[in-house]
């Protein structure tokens, strides 16, 4: 058997092997080892002088060293820490609050708080199975449909692993060699843009069938109010923004009500004030940020090679002219138009704002603000280029325990626990990377890397062929495998097909962690619908749950289809924050 027929056995027992249950990494070792000694193989040599000794040495020493994988051990317990600190329950409860007058507002609610939660944590597991235990009894409670129920949950939860900060990004990134900062830039937008296109399939199942989420009894739609706020209200009008300016103003009938058992004084005046503003610091906030970059911020400039600058290599530095970080073309316009906009739809909600939209805020503040704060820090510090990758994650960990000990729900067995699992989630991780690395290494020597890409460039494909054909093996690989696996062995082959097809590899890579929620969402494997059969009753079965997966699945394929049409959605911003 010729070296390229053998690396092609090696590819497809490694498939054989992971659907037997073997474990991957040490599958994707032991192969390269077996193999890579038939292909050092020297009758003069003895065993142990096999080259193939070195290189397991010398792929584990790279991976080891890889800079790139330092952030995951960080970014993994910072999910594990807030998901052993319990912060969602009432997050849920307010965010369906918030939404109690939507078509399906419980589904609604629940793809908000795995969205969210999901960037946080980035375990689609965890998130899987806390939005199961929280949500889903709740749902089929209230007459929701089975598939309606089970199919937000399972899709909601598997946006962690496309929306950054996510473990997935940074191991394509290590195998790729493309920057972290970059393709979480891209990552941005269409992972949004998947969650707002789950959205409108909620909403608009439940419009055109109301059976399947029914209106919720008028008791769950009610609002706790506290005691204060009707003696309030009666004393300074129904308005409540107005009625606190009016307080300010005139303290004396407030300090006759009384609020956790003292008087009302100024102090609870200006944090009911301040809860009251929130909506509106948080929009003025988004816009004085976007002015500050665009308009005043000084992007840098792209890099000069000085003239007396001796180049080696293959690659040519030629100088170019500076690049100046002007402001984009029609940026007022649409600026001024946005801001327009919402300061009519700010005086719309202000002039409504009564009591019980006054305690709703204070729920969703109290219940998302912290964690919307250090997910916001943990991002923007990354994007903006203040911190590299691995220096955030150890913010967003610091942050995850500090959110933890302040809600008390953090003891010292429940940090143990987040620990262990770190260590056990990194070192799977770092054994994938040893096994892929030395895998990898082997295939290429044998010559199938080589004969795949001859065959490939010999059907003659144009890009958009090419696009096709690759997204749609990684497509049916996502149901019998893990994604994982899919980056780490079959990735690779396609990488360096790329520059030929003139394919952008942070686009083609954005489209391939999009694909990628398919593989939790295609059966036989479809972890989402394992996760969540483990804490759903038993009169959900699996099938009812693959049933609710798949809408999402061809929603994916949706997303995928605009994405490659319209390419800035995932390739703007970057652009936009590092130039081309």
């Amino acid at each position: 058997m010729s070296d390229p027929a053998l690396g092609l056995l090696m590819l497809g027992l490694i498939v054989v092997f992971i659907m037997l249950g073997f474990p991957t990494a040490f599958t994707l070792m032991g192969l390269g080892m077996a193999f890579g000694f038939k292909a050092f193989y020297d009758p003069s040599q003895s065993f142990f002088e096999n080259r193939i000794f070195d290189l397991m040495v010398q792929r584990t020493y790279g991976a080891m060293t890889n800079d790139v994988l330092i952030s995951i051990p960080l970014f993994v317990l910072m999910g594990y820490v807030m998901e052993r600190g319990a912060l969602v329950d009432k997050m849920f409860h307010s965010i369906q609050l918030a939404f109690r007058n939507v078509p399906a507002s419980l589904a609604v609610a629940t793809l908000i708080v795995c969205t969210f939660w999901g960037i946080a944590s980035g375990l689609v597991g965890a998130v899987v199975v806390l939005m199961g235990v929280i949500a889903f009894n709740p749902m089929l409670r209230a007459g929701y449909d089975v598939r309606l129920a089970s199919g937000v949950i399972t899709a909601g939860g598997t946006l962690g692993i496309l929306i950054p900060p996510s473990v997935m990004i940074i191991v394509y990134a290590a195998v790729a060699g493309q920057s972290v900062v970059k393709l979480y830039a891209a990552s941005m937008f269409p992972g949004f843009f998947l969650a707002f296109l789950y959205l409108l399939y909620i909403i608009g199942w439940a419009m055109l069938s109301p059976k399947i989420a029914p209106q919720l009894p008028a008791e769950q739609l009610a609002v706790p109010l506290p005691s204060w706020s009707a003696p309030f209200a009666k004393a300074y009008g129904s308005n409540s923004l107005l009625a606190l300016c009016k307080a300010f103003l005139n303290p004396a009938p407030a300090r006759m009500i009384e609020a956790d058992g003292k008087p009302i004084g100024y102090r609870h005046l200006v944090q009911q004030m301040l809860y009251a503003l929130t909506p509106f610091l948080i929009v003025v906030g988004t816009f004085a940020l976007v002015w500050w970059y665009v308009v005043i911020h000084q992007q840098a400039e792209a890099f000069v090679a000085p003239p007396e600058l001796q180049q080696l290599g293959s690659v040519d530095i030629t100088p170019e002219e500076p690049t100046s970080g002007g402001v984009p073309d029609g940026f007022y316009w649409w600026f001024g138009a946005l801001a327009v906009a919402a300061g009519v739809m700010m005086t719309r909600y202000y002039k409504r704002m009564g009591s019980e939209k006054l305690e709703v805020i204070r729920m969703v503040t109290d219940s998302v603000m912290p964690l919307t704060i250090l997910t916001v820090v943990v991002l923007v510090v990354i994007l903006f280029g203040i911190t590299t990758a691995t220096e955030s994650a150890a913010v967003g960990a610091a942050g995850a325990f500090l959110l933890a000990f302040h809600a008390r729900t953090l003891d010292w067995k429940k940090t143990k626990e987040a620990v262990f699992l770190t260590a056990k989630t990194t070192s799977m991780v770092c054994w994938l990377f040893v096994g892929s690395a030395l895998f990898s290494g082997v295939f290429a020597i044998l010559g199938g890397q080589a004969l795949l890409e001859k065959w490939v460039l010999s059907l003659d494909l144009t890009p958009i062929q090419f696009m096709i054909l690759s997204q749609a093996i990684i497509f049916i690989l996502g149901w019998p495998l893990e994604w994982t696996e899919i980056i780490v062995i079959f990735v690779p082959i396609f990488l360096p097909m790329l520059k030929h097809f003139g394919i952008d590899p942070i686009l083609w890579g954005v489209l391939v962690f999009v694909n990628l929620q398919a593989a939790f969402l295609s059966p036989p494997v479809a972890m989402s619908a394992f996760y969540l059969k483990g804490v759903a009753p038993p009169h959900v079965t699996l099938n009812q749950i693959f049933a609710g997966m798949m809408p999402y699945m061809l929603i994916v394929i949706l997303c995928m289809v605009i994405m490659y049409f319209w390419p800035d959605l995932t390739l703007w911003l970057p652009k936009f924050l590092y130039g081309s």
